[in-house]
């Protein structure tokens, strides 16, 4: 089991293992700020996500890079819409409406076509796991876009997701990144129970 994790870094460069674990590291503690309703999530998760949009490029997996340069950008988005907006209502954490659901679901299968456009681009053989590469982007493309928005269902998202990324990456041997997702999946999990609380207290406030 723990040569799975390093048999991977044997012949890896002190560069690489060092910027794959400030992502791991970054990412692990963006998540949890996440769960905190923390403004922390988005400056943590950019690092991470910058970092890895490198790290992905070098790979050639060109699907998780696209949706890492997405979640770059929504870092930034989201951190100014949490800054900025902090103290108003519609930042309060809420279920999606229908409308919510419908624009979620069109971004779903939005980010599965540009994802597969970009492997396209770059001219690269699909072959199973890039499919299921190409589905998860359009999840968390998704679930990265309710979080801005405070919506409950954003974990819901990034469980589903995680659960496929875990033993998608074991089987591409990247051990670390399963392991990351296993880890981001159990705090998902506490942070959806939190949020949940958190929204129930408010209704009981009101």
């Amino acid at each position: 089991m723990v040569d799975f994790f390093i048999a991977q870094y044997r012949h890896a460069s002190n560069i690489q293992i060092i910027l794959e674990f400030l992502a791991f590291v970054f990412g692990i503690i963006s998540v949890v700020l996440a769960k905190k309703e923390h403004i922390g999530v988005y400056p943590t998760g950019l690092v991470s996500t910058i970092i890895t949009v490198y790290l992905l490029y070098k790979a050639c997996y060109f699907g998780d890079m696209t949706m890492n340069i997405y979640y770059s950008i929504m870092s930034i988005y989201g951190w100014y819409k949490w800054k900025v907006h902090k103290n108003a209502m519609e930042l309060q954490i809420s279920y999606t409406n229908a409308k919510e659901k419908r624009i979620g679901f069109g971004f779903f299968i939005l980010t599965i076509l540009i994802t597969y456009f970009v492997y396209d681009f770059f001219d690269y053989t699909l072959e199973i796991p890039n499919y299921i590469d190409i589905f998860t982007s359009g999840i968390f493309f998704t679930a990265m876009w309710y979080m801005a928005l405070k919506k409950i269902e954003n974990w819901t998202l990034w469980i589903l997701g995680d659960c496929i990324a875990v033993p998608l990456f074991a089987y591409r041997g990247l051990g670390m990144l399963s392991l990351q997702y296993l880890i981001f999946t159990i705090l998902a999990i506490i942070a959806l129970k939190e949020w949940k609380k958190t929204l129930n207290k408010s209704k009981v406030m009101l």
